[in-house]
């Protein structure tokens, strides 16, 4: 699959979160391979797939190692991106954990840390974007059609993708002015490695495809297409839009 070429994207300076593994990943090169200037943040060491990006694409990102859940360091981070590669064109807030959970079972502690990762640090890594992006530019965040399905035995990640669907509607009305966009993108079961190696059986994945109306699994290079479009111009007058990816699973109305 070719993806489109957004002419704007070339040196467009991109910061992405989670990027070196899974979507992040391949978000990560889909933006490199449209010669934009890319900073990712991941909590793992990932300076070796950074450098193996540049090999692949001759466009090496910059990576900082943070915790996205530490704000300090998450706002520090996307002020060490902008001051080495410009005013942001676009963020695009994808690091979470999708833990299973039975709801008896869930302690403050654990609701407070899934919350953490999952809602409150994509607030303020747009909070820190807006006050960076005053000539205007895209959000884009990544939510998940769990909310939509009422996923059974994950009630603070499904919580939490509902909260980043009223707060990327919230905030697109709030930043609209400064012509800044916030769009969502909500993707079905994406076959990443840790899907794979945590969640994936043959039993599951089998019922999982009945519901698609496309019969295939939709692999991490099935979502970047709609992340480069809601970043480029060719989204221009779209904003407060959750763009579902999944197949044909869920609907939204």
């Amino acid at each position: 699959m070719t993806p489109a070429r957004y002419s704007d994207l070339d040196g467009a300076s991109v910061f992405i979160t989670g990027g070196g593994a899974g979507i992040g990943a391949a978000l990560t090169e889909a933006f490199l391979r449209q010669g934009a200037k890319v900073a990712f943040v991941g909590r793992s060491d990932y300076a070796e797939f950074a450098a193996q990006m540049g090999r692949d694409t001759g466009n090496t990102p910059m990576f900082v190692q943070c915790d996205v859940t530490d704000t300090q360091a998450l706002q520090a981070a996307m002020d060490q991106a902008a001051a080495a590669h410009g005013p942001f064109k676009a963020v695009i807030n994808n690091a979470a954990n999708d833990m299973r959970m039975e709801a008896a079972t869930v302690t403050p502690t654990q609701w407070d840390e899934m919350i953490d990762v999952n809602l409150k640090q994509y607030f303020f890594a747009c909070q820190k974007a807006a006050a960076l992006m005053q000539s205007g530019g895209s959000i884009i965040n990544f939510s998940s059609i769990s909310y939509m399905m009422g996923g059974a035995g994950m009630a603070p990640y499904v919580t939490s993708n509902a909260g980043i669907t009223g707060m990327t509607r919230a905030l697109a009305r709030e930043w609209g002015p400064q012509g800044l966009r916030v769009n969502a993108i909500a993707p079905g079961w994406v076959l990443t490695e840790n899907q794979m190696t945590k969640w994936a059986t043959p039993e599951n994945l089998s019922a999982f495809l009945d519901l698609q109306c496309l019969k295939r699994h939709l692999a991490p290079e099935d979502i970047t297409g709609t992340a480069l479009f809601l970043a480029s111009d060719a989204s221009a007058m779209m904003t407060s839009q959750v763009l579902v990816v999944d197949a044909g699973v869920a609907v939204t109305g």
